[in-house]
């Protein structure tokens, strides 16, 4: 006899339904974050930068992004540029999570070029280098190696975030969950099967970053 109000037999049946949801909400992360990175890296740069409207500029995006909501950000990108130009909500989702995410991804990266001793940029100079060259060349390189493991959290903090992409109707897995939970009247079922999907994401997403950090680990000792 069932003790529990649900019924949890309907887990392994419908649990292979919401791989497509899963494939979009890899997606929607995937692109996001790839372009978090481009925007989080020119930011920190700018951040960094002598030129003083440059550095406030990047100050205010950082300021601006990570003091207010991903789902406002999201709302503004797909309901205000939609009033311009038409966007659907996939790219909007991705074009949301990028922006906010490039704003935590170019302090990790501020962070981690400012740990690398200045007597290296101060050594590839007395060389002949120019400073983008000895940025390129020396800083770069050893700063995102740093990086790594914020940056893999990042990706985890970004894949659970893209939960909110539902709000516009992106067919991801909270949107799934929902959409399924309502034609069942098996809600509790439905988002434990989303709880799942996201447990296994994130497990693999962290064992190969974790891998990823061993190997860096090993050619450092190289």
């Amino acid at each position: 006899m069932n003790i529990l109000p649900w019924d949890l037999s309907v887990i392994p049946q419908k649990f292979f339904l919401f791989a497509e949801a899963a494939s979009y909400t890899l997606q929607i992360t995937f692109f996001g974050v790839l372009l978090g990175l481009l925007i989080g890296l020119v930011v920190a740069l700018g951040r960094l930068s002598k030129n003083r409207a440059l550095s406030s500029l990047s100050k205010a995006y950082i300021f601006l992004i990570r003091g207010t909501p991903l789902l406002v950000q999201l709302f503004i990108v797909y309901y205000g540029l939609t009033s311009i130009v038409t966007i659907a909500p996939i790219p909007s989702a991705i074009m949301a999570l990028a922006v906010h995410n490039g704003a935590y991804i170019a302090e990790i990266f501020r962070g981690s070029i400012q740990s690398i001793h200045y007597g290296q940029m101060e050594a590839a100079r007395s060389l002949g280098m120019t400073h983008g060259k000895a940025m390129r060349r020396i800083v770069l390189p050893q700063a995102f190696k740093r990086a790594v493991p914020s940056l893999g959290n990042q990706l985890i903090i970004a894949l659970k975030d893209s939960s909110l992409a539902s709000t516009i109707a992106v067919p991801e897995l909270m949107l799934k969950g929902r959409q399924m939970g309502s034609s069942t009247f098996m809600y509790m079922e439905m988002f434990i099967i989303v709880g799942i999907w996201y447990l296994l994401m994130t497990s693999v997403l962290t064992y190969v970053i974790h891998r990823v950090e061993e190997k860096l680990k090993v050619s450092d000792r190289d």
